[in-house]
């Protein structure tokens, strides 16, 4: 529900000489619980104020019905769009058995136009529950906005940390296997010779990144055969165990021949299973430093993004942020949509706030990924002309219909289905080019290609608005 320090304001009682006055000009009208006064998008609906009961005014906001408020005896139901006709934005139901005045649409303009202190009470009530809910909306929008970051970055988050936890179990492991068989090379007293080419054997597995190899699986497969085949007919028990890792990393049987020339055969076995723990453990540790790698990036990534600890007007790279923003919707991106970068690396810096830049990347990337239904391919263009920095964002998707592409940046319109959508990110996006940062946003749109355009000036915006 909304709340303003300024209630009164907002919501006035009408003083008994003026209802009596409207009265005469309207009718009274008895509703029950539950009865529908007007729904969200009527093109036309009554004027009502209050005489007994209450009346409670919700609005749909994507798939949820927020209450707004409820009016109590006095007090009268609209906002300032039902003065210029437009449709309603809000629902009013009777919240109890109710009796309230209804005035047509007609006989309020009327009672608006009169110009008396009441009609300006009225308007002055209506103008501010318009700013009211359209603040309120608008940092729901964002807040939404933030929540489907923040379960994405959960996601990705979580994908490299189960890999690195599951690793470093798997290491423990591995690595007690090796300290035995470690301790089994030991008792074998190796000559010298022997001792130096397992030394050369642990550097070399050391520096392998085991499952890395690019080959094809039939190649793979192929390879693994014929190692498995050498170390069978070289009396090598669980020979095909070892295969897969030694393929990895290059091994063949070239590599194992002139490896065997140098271990006494009975020798062999042990000292290939050591070597295989031991590329194991590369292995691991190789997982182990890339999920946390990735998890680093993506925390840095998210630092970035919010520009946390910095000014919010300065010196921005425009290519970063969009960077940052694209890293943020990875678990979006990665089911199916290819990016194309056309970026003009001379590009010079822009003063702008950064974080709320941010805000319109990830408002138009994220609606290009769903308008491409999760697959196709978004294309970033950047570009200098004049004394203004362009970024184009393109998808392929099948296009808004012309018929409404004027009116995709008003507040609460959507294009897409009940429930979906709030119709306040374009707004939004809009607001933070146009009004922060005196820049512009146009769309191009038609089957098989969108294109939202934004200019912003290199100099910083005049006023913070």
């Amino acid at each position: 529900m909304l709340h303003n320090p300024n209630e009164t304001a907002l919501f006035p009682k009408l003083s008994d000489v003026y209802l009596q006055r409207l009265a005469e000009q309207g009718r009274e009208v008895t509703f029950e619980d539950g009865d529908l006064l007007f729904s969200q998008g009527d093109l036309t609906y009554p004027f009502y104020i209050v005489l007994t009961g209450e009346v409670r005014i919700t609005k749909q906001v994507g798939n949820e019905n927020q209450l707004l408020t409820i009016h109590k005896v006095g007090e009268f139901t609209g906002d300032i769009g039902m003065v210029a006709g437009a449709p309603a934005t809000v629902t009013a139901t009777a919240a109890g058995a109710c009796k309230v005045l209804e005035l047509s649409p007609e006989t309020f303009r009327k009672v608006i136009s009169d110009c008396s202190r009441s009609a300006a009470v009225i308007l002055t009530a209506m103008a501010g529950r318009s700013q009211e809910v359209g603040e309120h909306l608008q940092q729901q929008e964002k807040l939404a906005a933030l929540g489907k970051l923040s379960a994405g970055l959960a996601h990705e988050l979580n994908n490299p940390a189960a890999a690195g936890l599951r690793a470093a179990k798997q290491l423990r492991e591995t690595i007690k296997g090796l300290e035995l068989k470690t301790l089994g090379l030991c008792e074998e007293s190796l000559p010298e010779a022997q001792r130096y080419v397992l030394k050369e054997l642990q550097s070399f597995a050391m520096s392998c990144k085991v499952g890395l190899s690019p080959l094809d699986p039939l190649e793979q497969s192929d390879r693994e055969d014929a190692i498995a085949d050498w170390l069978d007919d070289n009396n090598i028990v669980d020979g095909w165990k070892l295969a897969p890792n030694l393929v990895s990393v290059g091994i063949d049987e070239t590599y194992l021949d002139s490896l065997s020339r140098k271990l006494d055969p009975d020798s062999l076995g042990n000292v290939l299973s050591w070597m295989e723990n031991n590329l194991t453990v590369a292995s691991l540790v190789h997982e182990v430093e890339q999920s946390v790698t990735r998890i680093a990036d993506l925390v840095k990534a998210l630092k970035s993004y919010a520009y946390m600890d910095q000014a919010p007007l300065q010196e921005i790279d425009l290519h970063k942020g969009i960077e940052d923003t694209l890293t943020i919707l990875h678990h979006k991106l990665k089911r199916g949509v290819a990016v194309k970068r056309e970026y003009d690396e001379a590009l010079p810096q822009i003063c702008a706030y950064g974080s709320e830049l941010n805000q319109v990347w990830t408002n138009l990337i994220d609606n290009a990924i769903d308008a491409m239904n999760g697959s196709g391919e978004l294309t970033i263009r950047t570009s200098r002309q004049g004394e203004f920095a362009w970024v184009e964002i393109i998808d392929n998707g099948p296009g808004i219909p012309e018929d409404v592409q004027a009116r995709i940046f008003e507040p609460f319109f959507t294009t897409k289905g009940v429930g979906a959508g709030t119709g306040l990110g374009l707004d939004i996006a809009r607001r933070i080019v146009v009004k922060r940062h005196q820049g512009t946003i146009r769309v191009n749109s038609k089957p098989g290609k969108t294109c939202f355009q934004i200019s912003l000036p290199f100099k910083p915006p005049k006023k913070r608005e």
